[in-house]
């Protein structure tokens, strides 16, 4: 039998639209954000999902149980779900970064995956207690369909590990948009299939065009 889980990404919050780092703090949806996970919530309406997962922090809590209401279901929480915690980064932009810890900021821009800021964790710490949630989850419901909402980090980190790709550029290569979709069916609790991935169209027609979002890999100039 063939488990489904939705991935979500919270709605969008004020830090998001500032483009700054806001990993394990507390801060909540905006009203576009609460505007972009309303409209998923009624294309998922009539999804036959049996429960609802999300990260205990409060702009995933909300984004949860938003979407858990036409399911008549209370989203149960996991720590593990948690985004990624950037230590002293926290509440900076990308610029307040390099100027306060040139140190640290290109090490963790070479390899986000196992360097972490001080205080922070590294992206090998985030798949240590974010894996195990999604296998429990998995198991415990073989066969159906379930909505698990999380962060940016989190869940690039998580789908690069279940599809096998180096997750050394998470970053880099994989983007999650405010209250985008992603769907992983699961043969079992090691096999997996990605069917879609940070789709937007139950609120804009196509997907932003990249940009920096605090790394400069994009902004760097394409090889001659």
């Amino acid at each position: 039998m063939t488990t489904r889980l939705y991935l979500v990404r919270h709605g969008a919050t004020q830090l998001t639209a500032e483009d700054r780092f806001s990993g394990a703090v507390g801060v909540d949806l905006s009203d576009e954000g609460r505007a972009q996970v309303r409209a998923l919530g009624a294309r998922l309406a009539d999804q036959p999902i049996t429960a609802v997962y999300a990260s205990p922090l409060s702009r995933t809590v909300e984004t949860a149980s938003i979407l858990a209401a036409p399911h008549r279901l209370d989203p149960l929480h996991r720590d593990g779900l948690k985004e990624i915690s950037h230590g002293r980064w926290e509440g900076l932009t990308r610029s307040e970064v390099e100027a306060r810890f040139p140190g640290e900021y290109p090490a963790w821009e070479a390899d986000p995956f196992t360097f972490a800021p001080v205080g922070g964790e590294s992206g090998l710490a985030v798949l240590a207690r974010a894996l195990p949630v999604i296998r429990e989850i998995v198991v415990a419901h073989e066969g159906e369909s379930v909505l698990v909402v999380s962060h940016k980090a989190t869940l690039r980190l998580v789908i690069s590990s279940l599809l096998g790709f180096d997750a050394r550029g998470y970053r880099d290569r994989l983007d999650q948009s405010p209250a985008c979709l992603n769907v992983v069916d699961f043969k079992d609790a090691v096999r997996a299939r990605l069917i879609l991935f940070n789709d937007v169209s139950h609120y804009e027609p196509m997907p932003k065009r990249g940009g920096a979002r605090l790394s400069n890999w994009w902004d760097a100039p394409a090889p001659r």
